[in-house]
């Protein structure tokens, strides 16, 4: 049995699934603190279905915290920013394009060395030990411990990465070190932003993840505990800490996993609908269709990977207009139960707005007896016409596609959407989030430029995929089950013929006690070759 655990912005859900198949959920208040939320969760479902400690083989989390940090700017540590670039890299320095609150947050420590690579993996000016060494001193005098270091095209060669990590390592053993060709993608700014923001939370991870450990263990799970990564995977505890920023946007990845278990749909768009926002999706082959483009974490431009998702201000506490036309995007979020019209409150909702046309039977509906009929039928006319509008947005052509509709607000659409082939509306849909997150697998993933000019395309794939199986296992997964996901071959114009980005992504089972050891370096992976 495994548990799954989602903390939205307004609600806490969690399921108990047996067999990959729902045995109890549960949807509660996410409380201030998160953890209050997420340990009632648990008890509630424990209490609930009477199952004991040692029948649960594994809890998943999804978790808005480390996000939630970032755009709030706090539990962030101070971390020196170093970069291997010069002499051709110092037109823009690090943070140079931040907003000033965060970047003073992490305290504006940068520093510039000679070194890097070409495109071609071949150097361009060689590491100065003097210049490294007055850093690691710098290092040492500020008494920083936490670093980030990034170098020029370090995903052809990391070496120059490696190398000032060792020497800062022998010098500070307590260091805490992100090297950028180990988070990010290409494009040096958007990569060592991703390192950044995963160092300044290195300390914060470690509290949290103790946190929901000790929870755990309070309450009798002796249980391995996983967290849920952004790409619809899971990483445990350790590889945790090591990376969290690496959760950013995982909540809308479990319920598009989610709806894609509760329907057997592998390709549609998932409209997943909450207190606050409504976030659209897209499925493809039973994953979250992955963003191309740089994505902006609290005004930080970064370019992790991260689920294509539109965000829009409708959900179920959404304030509504007086005549019913305008909906959102502020909301009244988890004070809907005290605030909304049918609770008691002095705010016309969304969730009001149901009520009000009979769709659904949720508090009490005298609450509505100053609001027009028409001002309902406007509210609910709209609440079709903006989710019509982002649909449209996310789809990959004009022609309607399958819907599939989740989360606790999805209860807003009383009708047909226009974007919509077929609409489903699955039992169980309110918690898709908790549900996608317990039965994720554990996944890996690595991207590096290669030359097929100088390496066979075959070796080379080889050696970006057995990076990323090496990857999937040190999160948790077992080697003998991991398989290739995915493979992207992008050529790199303007550069010598056969420069190629090549990235590759792998998923596994969790490893049982004892597994996960094995190599899985011999895996074969030429029928994906074939097809890529």
């Amino acid at each position: 049995m495994r548990i799954g655990i989602d903390v939205g912005g307004t609600h806490t859900d969690a399921v108990l699934l047996a067999n990959n198949e729902v045995v109890a959920s549960t949807k509660a208040l996410t409380t201030a603190d998160v953890l209050t939320g997420i340990t009632n969760a648990l008890d509630t479902i424990l209490k609930e279905t009477g199952v004991s400690e040692d029948q649960i083989e594994a809890m998943m989390i999804g978790t808005t915290q480390f996000t939630n940090a970032v755009v709030e700017r706090r539990e962030l540590s101070t971390v020196a920013a170093v970069r291997i670039g010069l002499p051709s890299g110092a037109g823009l320095p690090p943070m140079v394009d931040w907003p000033d609150d965060i970047a003073e947050a992490l305290g504006r420590h940068t520093y510039m060395l000679t070194g890097g690579m070409l495109y071609d993996g071949w150097p361009m000016a060689p590491l100065d030990d003097g210049e490294i060494d007055a850093m690691i001193a710098d290092l040492v005098k500020l008494g920083i411990t936490n670093v980030a270091i990034s170098s020029v095209f370090s995903p052809m060669n990391a070496d120059p990465e490696e190398y000032v990590a060792a020497k800062v390592r022998a010098a500070i053993p307590e260091v805490r070190i992100t090297l950028s060709h180990a988070m990010g993608r290409l494009g040096l700014m958007e990569r060592e932003s991703a390192a950044l923001l995963n160092t300044a939370l290195l300390a914060f991870a470690d509290r949290v993840v103790d946190a929901f450990d000790d929870a755990m263990t309070t309450r009798g799970l002796k249980c391995p505990m996983f967290v849920s990564q952004n790409d619809g995977t899971l990483m445990n505890s350790s590889f945790v800490k090591q990376f969290p920023a690496l959760t950013f946007a995982s909540g809308p990845t479990n319920s598009l996993r989610g709806a894609c278990k509760l329907t057997g749909l592998s390709d549609a768009i998932v409209v997943d609908i909450g207190g606050t926002t409504s976030d659209v999706g897209v499925l493809e082959g039973g994953f979250p269709r992955e963003s191309n483009v740089v994505i902006s974490v609290g005004g930080v431009r970064t370019n992790f990977r991260m689920p294509d998702i539109m965000a829009v201000g409708l959900g179920g506490g959404s304030l509504v207009s007086a005549d019913g036309k305008t909906i959102g995007p502020q909301s009244v979020g988890h004070r809907l139960v005290t605030e909304g019209l049918v609770f008691g409150g002095n705010t016309l909702t969304a969730t009001d707005l149901i009520v009000g046309s009979g769709a659904v039977d949720i508090g009490d509906k005298s609450g509505l007896s100053a609001v027009s009929t028409e001002t309902i039928a406007n509210g609910i006319a709209t609440i079709h016409q903006m989710l019509d509008r982002a649909i449209d947005m996310m789809k990959p052509n004009s022609d309607p596609v399958p819907i599939i509709l989740v989360g606790g607000g999805a209860v807003l659409v009383t009708g047909n959407l226009k974007a919509a082939s077929v609409l489903h509306r699955p039992e169980n849909a309110g918690v898709a989030n908790a549900i996608g997150a317990a039965i994720a697998q554990i996944g890996g993933e690595s991207e590096r430029l290669v030359s097929y000019s100088t390496l066979p395309r075959d070796q080379a794939i080889k050696a970006v995929t057995d990076e990323a199986i090496g990857r999937a296992v040190e999160a948790g997964a077992d080697a003998s089950t991991v398989r290739v996901a995915e493979i992207d071959e992008t050529a790199i114009p303007y550069m010598d013929e056969g420069n190629t980005r090549v990235r590759v992504k792998v998923i596994g089972d969790i490893a049982v006690l004892g597994a996960g050891a094995a190599s899985a370096t011999s895996l074969d992976i030429a029928s994906v070759q074939e097809q890529s």
